[in-house]
Parts: C-alpha cells; structure tokens; sequence
C-alpha cells in the first residue's frame, strides 16, 4: 500500500463572509500525480496553503504526517539577494556538499595521521561513503548542471546574483532549488510559466520519474496530460475526482455534465471541442499532411455555430477585415552583438494563425515587438496595410484603467461599442465574470482577472490582427478553452507567441519556428504536424 503523505478530511475553509471551500476530503500517496484545475479564484491556492499550514481551516482535518517534507513551488518567487544561482543550488544539496567536504578532510587526515588514529578514520571515512552511495553525491555537480542547462541558464547567469535576476530567471532558480532538494511532496503553482517548450519537456518527464506525491496547478493541458495519474476539479466549493489523465477527464466530465443542470450547456460545449481537438492530435502525430488538409478544409466549411459560439460570432457579425494585413520583410534583429534572428520575411493574411516557437531568449518577444513597432529592427521592414490595425495583448494589459469598471472598460470601444450591452456581457460572462464582477474597478481584481479584461478587449477591439504573447500564461482552462473557441471564429488573423503545445494545436494553421542561431522557419501546420515531421525525417 502506497504511503499516505497528505489527508484533508471534511474540510471547509470561508474568508470572512465568502465560502471558497466545503466539507471536503482528499488523499494523496507517494507515487500519485494530481492536477488540481478550476476556474481562477475557486480555491486552488486557498487548498495549497491548507496543505502547506500556512492557513487553518475553519472545520474538518488537515493532516501531514510527522517527518514529510513539503516542497512548494509559487509562482511568485521570494529568492532574492546576492547569492548566486550556483550557490543557492549548491545550499540545497548541503547535505551532499558536507559529505564530500567531509571526505576530503578525511583523506587529508590519512595522510599523516599517527597509527593509533587510522582505525577511527578509516571507520568515519567507509561511514562517510556508504553515505554518499546513498545519496548519490558523486554526481552532484552533474545534477546542477543539467537542471541548470534544461532551465535555459546560461553560463552568466548562474554566475548572478538573485537580486540581479528578472522575476521570470528568479521563478526558474526557485524551481531548479525545490527540484533538486526533492522532497516527499511536491506543490506545484504553475511551474511552466517562463519556460520553453525543451524545458517543459524536462520537467514532464523528471517528474514522471519523481517516487514521491505531486499536486499540480496548471494551465498547461499537454503537459497535465503528460504527468497526472489523477485530476481533480474544484467545483462550487467541492472537490470532483477523475482518474487518469486529462484526456480521460475530458470524456468523463462530458458525461457528468449530461446528468446535471442546463447552467452548464455551454462547458460541456467546451469539452466537446477538446475531446475533438485531443483527437487531431493523435491524427496530426500519425500523418501530419492529411490532418492538415482536412483541418483547412473544416475551417473553410464551418457547420452552424453553437449556443456558446454564437455569442462570440454575433459579436463579429459586423467586423470587416481586408486580405492582405502585413508584409514583414527580411526582418533582422541583434541584442549586444548577438545575431537573434536575420532575414524573417512573412506575409500575413486575413484567417492566419500564426505562432511564433523557440527556446527562450532566441527573439520571439523581440519580434513581435517589431511587429507592433514598439522597437525598430536592425534591418528589414514591418509593412502594415492602410486601415488595419492591431491589438497588442501585453500593452493593453499594461494599460489597464485600474480605477475603471470591467464592464465599462469592455464596452466603450471596438465591437462592443456598437454591439448590445447585454450580448457583451454575455460573452464576458462566458470568459468567467459574473454580474457582481462586471461592476468591479480593475485595480481590486486578480492578475488572471486582469489578463481576462485584456483577452476581452482585444478580442473585441475591432482590430485586424490579434498580437498574443503567452496569453494562456494567467489564464484558467476554461477561459483559455473560450479564448481558442473566440480565435476559431475571429475574422482577422492571429500572431501568438506561446510554449502552450495544446494551445498551438488547436488554434495555429502555421508556425514560425525559431530554430537557434539566429534561423527561423515557417512551417505550414501545428505543433503535432510539427513533431510528426521531424520524427518522420
């Protein structure tokens, strides 16, 4: 029988008047992989600090046996000072690093140590490395180096000091630290933000290897599906529990949906494209050119939209959009020296779906700040067509009103403006606002709040091309669900930076892919047809 490391046993947690949790129970086991998933705010992180006691629950049980080391990973890392990378890394295996220090003096004691004396060392020292034939402290340094090197830190920045790191480098050193000092339990808070897609596979497969329990936050559907053994969902105060992967979620939540009330018609029409879309996924691994093809072929031939999606095609009914958008020409760009891209040309046209792959640091940012001409290229040209405009999903989010209501700030341009109040609000209802929420000033909402009134705007800004960079980054699954369905029926097209694979497969038709030392190419297709290719040749 598996350990039993974490137990909540009829637990209900209220923040003042507000109920976020009730009367829930939950186990988990060495060996068990949990996503945890629910709208933002329903009480994913509310659960995480129960289990790590840094909040009470105010009835029912929280027990964690004696002796388990808990391992938490936020997404707001608190590393900071003049240590650096290596260093803290080093800290965290201390307990290794002491092992060889200590050999090391003893070996130096044997040296010329009196007679009387070698028996002793000699015991200390076959004591010291059984130790370290445990705990396999001959590889320690190799340790680092490949978590370090899967995490994208380049030489100089494991040399820097935490406080001179951005919060995405210092999000990273955080996760590299809890990674190595492998606890009983392990926390997840969304440990993909900020990495690449080489990262993200690292991780997926180092804690499929991991022996002891993990509960993951994510928003990243491959990657759950990849990892978890187990899903559970936080929904209305309670906790629903599917065995498996996320895929067999999908089909066991559709038919949960069936025997409850109709407030939930348009999740289960959520689900029904998901369950679609995990199916394009396996046909695009097996023949990438026919799952192209007839992926072409649905879009140009769109049967009658649902309840759900006719509220997002009302909303465009009256959106005109030319054929020709942008033209980016023999694009160049260098960063201190360094070549990050030369010679990208791409012309982007009304229905395209763009997204922008590569490691991280490799320009991908960089170009769409091209794009939206907040920085000028080294060479090459961005050439917009006259009267198409652009919505910059990062800039809009920064500029935020924060003193402004969401449902003001939503209807007082673009295609809002002219569409009906109330069909506005249907939509942002579908994006996760209730009506309490839609009278709320930005400045009191969450971040992934926030990032949901910034979805909405520029999916509503009337303009021609949707400039996405890690859009489903703050996102929960259902918003990002209704975000795809959105970009689906948009009539203009869609530039998107993302490591989300999922993501990319259900919305991209082509891909620019960043594919190191400064060459970039576009490939006609989704990450699946992409991995596909190059597995094929």
């Amino acid at each position: 029988m598996p350990e039993m490391l974490v137990r909540l046993k009829e637990v209900t947690k209220r923040y003042e008047d507000r109920l976020v949790l009730k009367d829930i129970s939950f186990r988990m086991a060495a060996g068990e992989r949990v996503a945890l998933i629910g709208r933002n705010g329903t009480g994913k992180t509310t659960l995480l600090k129960l289990i790590l006691q840094q909040d009470d629950p105010d009835d029912g049980l929280v027990d964690v046996p004696a002796g388990v080391r808990l391992g938490y990973f936020s997404q707001f890392s608190t590393l900071d000072g003049n240590t650096t990378v290596e260093d803290i890394l080093a800290q965290a295996l201390h307990h290794v690093v002491s092992l060889e220090d200590d050999l090391g003096q003893i070996e130096k004691r044997l040296a010329d140590a009196p007679e009387d004396e070698l028996a002793g060392l000699l015991d200390r020292q076959a004591h010291v490395l059984q130790e370290m034939e445990r705990l396999n402290a001959w590889t320690w340094r190799n340790r680092v180096d490949t978590v370090l090197t899967k995490l994208s830190f380049s030489e100089e920045h494991r040399r820097r000091p935490i406080a001179q790191l951005s919060g995405g480098w210092r999000n990273r050193a955080a996760l590299a630290k809890l990674l190595l000092e492998e606890p009983d339990v392990l926390l997840l808070d969304e440990p993909t933000n900020y990495l690449d897609v080489e990262g993200i596979a690292w991780l997926e497969d180092w804690l499929t290897e991991f022996r002891g329990a993990l509960l993951l936050v994510c928003h990243d559907r491959h990657f759950i599906n990849r990892v978890a053994t187990r899903i559970v969902e936080i929904d209305a105060y309670h906790l629903q529990e599917y065995p498996g992967s996320y895929g067999s979620y999908v089909s066991e939540r559709k038919m949960r949906l069936k025997t409850i009330q109709s407030q939930f018609e348009h999740e289960e029409e959520m689900l029904a494209y998901e369950a679609q879309a995990i199916t394009d996924r396996a046909e695009a691994r097996r023949d990438p050119n026919n799952a192209l093809r007839r992926r072409l072929a649905n879009i140009s031939k769109r049967t009658e939209p649902r309840p759900a999606d006719k509220i997002i095609t009302g909303l465009y009914a009256n959106l005109r959009v030319g054929t020709s958008l942008c033209e980016i020409k023999q694009l160049g760009k260098s960063i201190d020296g360094r070549p990050l891209f030369a010679n990208v040309s791409l012309h982007i046209t009304k229905g395209d779906r763009v997204a922008i792959v590569g490691s991280n640091g490799c320009g991908k940012s960089t170009l769409l700040r091209l794009l939206t001409q907040r920085e000028p290229p080294d060479a090459g040209e961005v050439d917009w067509a006259s009267g198409q405009g652009f919505a910059d999903f990062n800039r809009v989010l920064t500029e935020l009103d924060l003193n402004d209501t969401v449902t003001h700030t939503v209807n007082v341009e673009g295609v809002a403006y002219h569409a009906p109040r109330k069909q506005v609000n249907r939509f942002l209802n579908l994006l996760g606002f209730s009506e309490m929420d839609l009278t709320q000033k930005i400045g009191t909402l969450s971040g992934g709040q926030r990032a949901r009134v910034a979805l909405a705007l520029c999916l509503l800004s009337g303009a021609s091309v949707l400039i996405l960079d890690e859009p489903t980054n703050h996102l929960d699954i259902q918003s990002t669900q209704i975000m795809e369905r959105a970009l689906e029926y948009f009539p203009g097209a869609v530039v998107v930076v993302s490591h989300d694979r999922f993501f990319i497969d259900k919305v991209a038709t082509r891909m620019l892919v960043f594919t190191g030392n400064g060459a970039v190419r576009l490939f006609e297709g989704n990450w699946s047809m992409l991995e596909a290719t190059l597995g094929s040749g």
